[in-house]
């Protein structure tokens, strides 16, 4: 079977609507109960923003037009997902959440069905070539500090739905909302049946198929994305660690490729194992796997999913050593291009949230990211709204900043990347560039979450959107920008064919190197240096390095 979507990382189906125009809005209509906040679609976004704004006494109601538990991806976590979540769970008292940053934490409380990761691991690949051992990449999650998770989100997203509704959520789910009227005093939500539902606010946390989006004509068309990306994905079992696999015979990098989340990147895309029986005790013998690849290069054509992912491992023999036994447990799911985008992701009374807002490639895991950085920045704006009244479209602003400097960001990740794609050196100098994006954000969050434990002073949390560069927070924010515009910039000329892409790499790896925001003990711009370990060790020489070394805006994050 073949499945149209446009989102593999938040799977979920909504249908289009009918207009109906010119009904007056009000709060509070007679016969009809008025909520303080509507949330279209109950999966991990909206789920996580009902038990939130419940938990804090915020009269919510829950709807969706599917019911759970149903199948989603989007299941690799990162460290900057799990320091957001801390913060989230914190922030807002709501310590059930806690439980989805940690390995342990899930499995226990969860979902037993949940896998590990212990490390992002890429293996490069040339068709009708050997891989070379040489051309391999990874980042180890330090298992000393933490271990992130494959989340078998059919359990995770019922988690966080179930969690709303018992912190007093009003739940609607199998509905579909026929119409949306927005005015200056409130929101009103037909349905498909017929029932009215009135709001002070609304909240789309609906997915590509955005009721919101295509009421107000949202959509930017264009998108502005430069990436261009389809995919095809499903659950399998049979599938072969690839630590066993001949070819990697030869690796040597630190981690087990099983104990991560493994891209096997090639011109013109990348294929994404996630396996959910990686750990001791595992009871899911499930892997999830997806195929992404240049949808210019390589449209959609006649074949089914399953005869194009077969006729691509057909072309990389060494790929397909991981598939000699697997087969699929449920249909394939199959996209046109992934990418797209909002003119704008506030309006009067409403709000478009994580994939409603846009969307633009599975690569590095930033969805479920992206997801918690929205919730963890509007919860607050409509707690507080909720109480003094003022749903003004200038208090959700910088809501709107945020969305669109996340989306920008993660483009020019996931266009740099495929551009790298088609050249190994021009890949190793790209991801060193992912990892500056990854590494220092983190150390950025993790210390505003160690000082709001210190005294729960919610200031400091708030300071973090003081940024001049919505999507990656104060202090790296700006160094972080220029280093991804210089990237971008870099790989378009080798795009249009007026930079070699081993000049377009040594420039990249130059400026890594010349970046003084960067610790200098990680040597990012090392081109040898392809797997990174945060040891013991190495933290401590970069510790020595932030007080004795860094600039006076990134040594404080060493303090």
């Amino acid at each position: 079977m073949n499945t149209t979507d446009r989102t593999p990382e938040d799977h979920e189906d909504h249908e289009d609507h009918e207009d109906h125009e010119g009904h007056e809005l009000y709060e509070g209509n007679e016969g009809h109960e008025g909520y303080d906040v509507a949330i279209l679609g109950a999966g991990m976004a909206g789920g996580l923003l009902g038990a939130v704004l419940a938990r804090n006494g915020v009269k919510v109601l829950l709807i969706d037009a599917g019911v759970h538990p149903r199948f989603a991806v989007g299941e690799s976590t990162i460290p900057y997902t799990s320091a957001m979540t801390r913060i989230v769970a914190e922030r807002y008292r709501v310590p059930e959440i806690e439980a989805l940053a940690s390995f342990r934490g899930v499995q226990d409380k969860v979902s037993p069905m949940s896998g590990r990761k212990q490390n992002f691991g890429f293996v490069y690949h040339r068709q009708g070539q050997d891989q070379n051992p040489e051309e391999i990449n990874q980042l180890v999650v330090p298992e000393w500090q933490r271990t992130e998770n494959h989340l078998f989100r059919q359990d995770t997203d019922a988690y966080l739905f179930h969690l709303a509704v018992r912190y007093g959520a009003t739940p609607l789910l199998g509905t579909r909302i026929a119409d949306i009227e927005t005015g200056p005093k409130g929101v009103l939500l037909r349905c498909a049946e017929g029932r009215e539902h009135r709001a002070k606010y609304l909240v789309d946390c609906g997915g590509f198929r955005s009721p919101v989006a295509e009421k107000f004509a949202l959509r930017e068309e264009p998108t502005r994305a430069r990436h261009h990306s389809r995919s095809l994905f499903t659950h399998m079992v049979g599938v072969t660690p690839y630590d066993q696999a001949p070819s990697a015979a030869g690796h040597k990098q630190p981690s087990p490729w099983h104990h991560g989340t493994l891209h096997h990147v090639f011109d013109g895309g990348w294929l994404w194992v996630i396996p959910f029986d990686n750990h001791e005790g595992a009871l899911s013998p499930l892997c999830s796997v997806g195929l992404t690849l240049d949808e210019r290069t390589h449209p959609v054509g006649e074949a089914t999913p399953q005869q194009e992912f077969d006729a691509f491992l057909a072309r990389f023999p060494q790929i397909a050593e991981q598939f000699t036994g697997a087969r699929a447990v449920r249909p394939w799911v199959s996209t046109g291009r992934l990418q797209y985008s909002s003119t704008q992701t506030v309006g009067e009374r409403y709000c478009l949230t994580a994939h409603a807002a846009g969307f633009t490639d599975a690569l590095y895991s930033r969805g479920l990211t992206n997801t918690l950085e929205v919730v963890n920045s509007l919860a607050w704006r409509l707690i507080e709204a909720s109480r003094d009244g003022d749903w003004s479209t200038e208090r959700f602003a910088y809501i709107d900043r945020l969305q669109q400097g996340l989306y920008d960001v993660h483009d020019d990740l996931v266009y740099s990347s495929f551009v790298g794609f088609g050249h190994y050196d021009l890949w190793n100098a790209v991801l060193r560039v992912w990892e500056a994006t990854s590494i220092m954000p983190t150390m950025t969050v993790e210390r505003a979450y160690r000082r709001f434990m210190d005294g729960h002073d919610e200031q400091i949390l708030r300071d973090l959107e003081q940024t001049s560069t919505p999507g990656l927070p104060s202090p790296v924010g700006e160094d972080i920008s220029a280093l991804l515009a210089f990237t971008r910039t870099t790989c378009m000329a080798v795009q249009a064919g007026e930079l070699a892409a081993g000049e377009a790499a040594r420039r990249v790896f130059a400026r890594v190197r010349e970046a003084t925001f960067l610790p200098a003990p990680f040597e990012l711009g090392d081109p040898d240096n392809r797997c990174f370990e945060a040891t013991p060790e190495l933290l401590g020489q970069a510790l020595e390095w932030g007080r004795t070394q860094a600039p006076p805006h990134i040594a404080r994050l060493f303090g």
